[in-house]
C-alpha cells in the first residue's frame, strides 16, 4: 500500500485540481458525520489521531475479484477540501440551535493538511476485506471523509469491475465501446461510467464530455433517426467520392452503389437476401459513406 498524497499547509490549495464533479464538496456527506464532528469538538477529541480503513465485504456480480477505482477523485477531493462561508451557514442551520458558535468558527479552519492517505494503485485487482485505502488524521476531519470516499470509490469500482469482466469475455482483440450515457443514472453516473469503463478495459466511449474531461477516445455510430430521414437515393445531391489516398475520384458514387447492388442481387450467392433492399435505408448508408469515406459504418436494424 503506497502513500497517495501529502496535503500542503492551510491555504496552499492554489493550483490544485478539485473533483471532476463540482457537486463533490465537503457537504457531500451524511448529516451524522457533522453531528459526530460537533460531538468530537465539544468533547475536545477532534484533534486526536485516528486511522480508518476502507474495504468491501463481497465481490460484485458474484465474481472472484474487483477492480479498485475512484482513488484519483478522492485525492482531488481532499487536496482542495475547504468549507465555504455558505456551506458553514448551511451546516449551522442543519444542526440543533444549542450548538456553540465556536464550533462554526473552527469549521473555517478545517482542511486536510494533516490527513495522510495510503492506498493500493487505482486499477489494481483487489479482494474482499482487504483494505483498499487507509486514512490517517484528526478524527473529526477523517470522519467527514468517510461518506464521500465510499461514494467516490464504490460506484467507480463497480463499473470498472463490470468493464473488466466484459473485456475478459471478449478477449484482447475485440473493440469494446461504451454507449451508456442515455441510460445512465444522471449526468454524473454517465460521466463516471464512461471514465471507469475505460479504466476497466474498454477502448472508447460515445460520451463527448468524458472524452474532453479524461482524454478517452471517442467513437460513435449513427441513429435510426438518421436512417429514417431519407426517402430515396434521389435526395443525395453531391455524389462524388474521393479515394482514401486522394489520387482519384468517383463522380457518381450513388450509381456505383446501385450497380454493385444489382450484381449482388443477380449473383445467386445471396439467395434472394438482397431482393427487397430498402432504398431509403440504402440512401442513408450511401450518404453516410459520402460524409465519412474513411470512417464508414451502417446501423442495419432500423427496418428489420
Amino acid at each position: 500500500m503506497e502513500k497517495a498524497t501529502e496535503n500542503g499547509p492551510n491555504g496552499a490549495h492554489s493550483g490544485r485540481v478539485g473533483p471532476t464533479n463540482p457537486m463533490v464538496t465537503p457537504l457531500l456527506t451524511d448529516q451524522y458525520q457533522f453531528t459526530m464532528f460537533y460531538a468530537y469538538w465539544k468533547a475536545g477529541k477532534h484533534n486526536e489521531r485516528a486511522v480508518f480503513d476502507l474495504y468491501f465485504r463481497r465481490n460484485p456480480f458474484g465474481g472472484e475479484y474487483t477492480i479498485f477505482a475512484g482513488l484519483e477523485e478522492c485525492i482531488r477531493f481532499i487536496s482542495t477540501f475547504k468549507l465555504t462561508e455558505e456551506e458553514i451557514a448551511f451546516v449551522r442551520e442543519s444542526l440543533p440551535p444549542s450548538c456553540e458558535d465556536g464550533f462554526f468558527n473552527y469549521l473555517r479552519e478545517v482542511d486536510c493538511s494533516d490527513v495522510e492517505v495510503y492506498a493500493v494503485s487505482e486499477g489494481s485487482v483487489v479482494f474482499p476485506k482487504v483494505p483498499l485505502l487507509r486514512v490517517e488524521g484528526p478524527v473529526a476531519v477523517v470522519q467527514l471523509l468517510e461518506t464521500p470516499f465510499l461514494n467516490l470509490i464504490n460506484y467507480a469500482s463497480l463499473v470498472a469491475t463490470n468493464a473488466a469482466r466484459h473485456r475478459f469475455v471478449a478477449g484482447k482483440e475485440k473493440m469494446l465501446l461504451e454507449f451508456g450515457l442515455r441510460r445512465a443514472q444522471g449526468p454524473d453516473g454517465g460521466i463516471g461510467a464512461s471514465k471507469y469503463c475505460y479504466l476497466g478495459g474498454f477502448d472508447a466511449t460515445s460520451n463527448v464530455a468524458a472524452g474532453k474531461l479524461f482524454g478517452i477516445p471517442l467513437r460513435g455510430t449513427h441513429s435510426h433517426a438518421f436512417v429514417s430521414s431519407f426517402m430515396s437515393p434521389d435526395e443525395i445531391v453531391d455524389k462524388s467520392l474521393h479515394s482514401s489516398d486522394g489520387s482519384s475520384i468517383c463522380e457518381d458514387f450513388v450509381s456505383l452503389v446501385q450497380k454493385w447492388l444489382s450484381k449482388i442481387q443477380w449473383s445467386g450467392s445471396s439467395h434472394g437476401a438482397f431482393g427487397e433492399t430498402n432504398q431509403s435505408e440504402l440512401a442513408a448508408f450511401t450518404s453516410y459513406a459520402l460524409a465519412f469515406p474513411n470512417n464508414f459504418l451502417a446501423l442495419v436494424d432500423t427496418y428489420d
